[in-house]
């Protein structure tokens, strides 16, 4: 797991548009990089749908929101669609950023242990820094949390 105050690791993925988005593009930007497990379900349409309603604070803050899941680039298109989200999401299909990230962790539900995404977010500098780290998000209040931090950079 990654800790604030280092490097953030670098990233390239196909975006909703199936195009290449790496970290370096965003240089001289903050950015919030967030995982969830899965589109159009319960929580993380709660999350998207917050930072979506929040996208424009985080625009004047100089701040781009970029989520990340193991789902395809089409599954993507199709969630931002159903929802209008304000968000590029990037397709991890197998899963190097979220290994990097530390977030695809051993999960027990109903006594099963199995691999899974864990809900985390992390808020990159202008200068490629990590400078918050979370692990084990709810999604409730989440984006609105994670704009506080941004505008207390």
């Amino acid at each position: 797991m990654l800790d604030s105050n280092q490097p953030a690791p670098e990233f390239s993925a196909p975006d909703q548009h199936g195009k290449t988005i790496s970290l370096t593009e965003y240089a001289g930007k903050n950015v919030v990089l967030y995982f969830y497990p899965k589109d159009d379900t319960p929580g993380c349409t709660i999350e998207a749908n917050d930072f979506t309603k929040l996208s424009d604070q985080f625009s004047e803050l100089d701040t781009v929101i970029i989520g990340v899941s193991k789902d395809s680039s089409e599954s993507h298109a199709r969630f931002i669609d159903k929802y209008n989200l304000q968000l590029v999401l990037l397709a991890d299909t197998d899963g190097a950023i979220c290994e990097r990230y530390g977030v695809w962790q051993e999960k027990q539900k109903d006594g099963v242990t199995a691999m899974g995404m864990v809900r985390s977010t992390f808020i990159i500098d202008k200068q490629g820094q990590l400078v918050d780290v979370n692990y084990a998000v709810s999604p409730q209040g989440h984006a609105q949390e994670i704009l506080e931090k941004v505008r207390n950079l």
